[in-house]
């Protein structure tokens, strides 16, 4: 896949460009629906696959006033569109500028200007342009002037399950780490390098990998049944997420035990895997008593991943991991 990280940067159009447009945060099932249609569409046009989208989110870079924690970082989001097979990524900068292009302009100067638009295909309730002038009735008629295609998709669901970022937000904020899957077709995932800790855990039998991460949407507080993948290994792990009320710390923590695990990786990148919780945060009367729970912890984590298999979507991934 070819990335575009700029407008500017596309020289000549694209062959038989077929779009799409949105933020595709999480990369959902539903996202990677239309990923499978503009590729299919591509290929029957003996044309490209475009995914267009933007950085920063256009809540960040607008400053509007409700909180958005991202699913993916920018980086992940990168590579699970490129392992949904697209040919071109458009990566734009959402800058005031940016913001401020009217909608016709949009798609007469970049669209049909730039990339050479075959196909357009979009959510029914896509809006595009300054101040979201643009929509569904506005590139239809475009399109038929300026000779591209618009098809236009409803709300796509599975099995009664109606896929949206959202959604994914609210279930991996609610700690619903097992249920969450359904939605983006693989298990959560946070990704980071190994920084140094307290040693609590050391000096407790149960040394833990402290993260140090750049995810915005982290689960709820709690212990959770992981799987860590260091290099190209998976262990089971048990991981905690919080301040360690017990210890009274004020800052939150990501804090894995490794199971069967005695290597020094401090400085290393790893990826936690979030397969269930576990139960949520306590305060424990003490030092003893936090000992037999944070064994009682192990041992269920042990029972529930024995069985349990990583869902990468290797067929998409073909081994990248987000």
């Amino acid at each position: 896949m070819r990335i575009f990280r700029s407008i500017d940067e596309i020289s000549e159009q694209l062959p038989g460009a077929v779009v799409t447009i949105g933020n595709f945060d999480g990369v959902h099932l539903g996202h990677r629906e239309i990923f499978r249609r503009v590729k299919r569409d591509a290929e029957a046009f003996g044309g490209s696959s475009v995914v267009i989208t933007f950085v920063p989110h256009p809540v960040k870079a607008l400053g509007l006033p409700r909180e958005l924690r991202l699913i993916n970082t920018y980086a992940e989001k990168e590579l699970l569109i490129e392992a949904s097979g697209i040919d071109y990524l458009i990566t734009v900068p959402f800058t005031a500028d940016f913001a401020a292009i009217g909608a016709e302009a949009f798609v007469k100067e970049i669209l049909v200007g730039r990339i050479g638009i075959r196909k357009l295909i979009i959510g029914s309730d896509y809006a595009f342009g300054r101040r979201r002038e643009g929509d569904v009735a506005l590139l239809r008629r475009l399109g038929e002037t300026l000779g591209f295609e618009v098809e236009v998709l409803e709300q796509i669901s599975g099995e009664g399950t109606v896929y949206s970022s959202t959604a994914v937000r609210r279930m991996v904020a609610e700690g619903d780490v097992r249920g969450v899957v359904r939605l983006i077709g693989r298990h959560f995932s946070i990704g980071g390098r190994v920084i140094q800790g307290l040693h609590r855990g050391k000096d407790l039998g149960f040394p833990t990998a402290n993260l140090a991460t750049e995810k915005e949407l982290i689960p709820r507080a709690g212990v959770y049944a992981v799987k860590v993948k260091i290099g190209t290994v998976f262990y089971d792990g048990a991981c905690n997420i919080g301040n360690n009320p017990t210890f009274d710390n004020e800052r939150e923590s990501i804090e894995v035990f490794i199971l069967d695990f005695d290597r020094d990786i401090y400085g290393e990148e790893i990826r936690i895997y979030f397969i269930d919780r576990v139960r949520d945060e306590r305060r424990f009367a003490g030092i003893e008593e936090l000992k037999r729970g944070i064994a009682d912890d192990v041992a269920t984590c042990r029972s529930i991943l024995a069985d349990v298999t990583i869902i990468e979507y290797r067929e998409y991934l073909g081994g990248v991991s987000a």
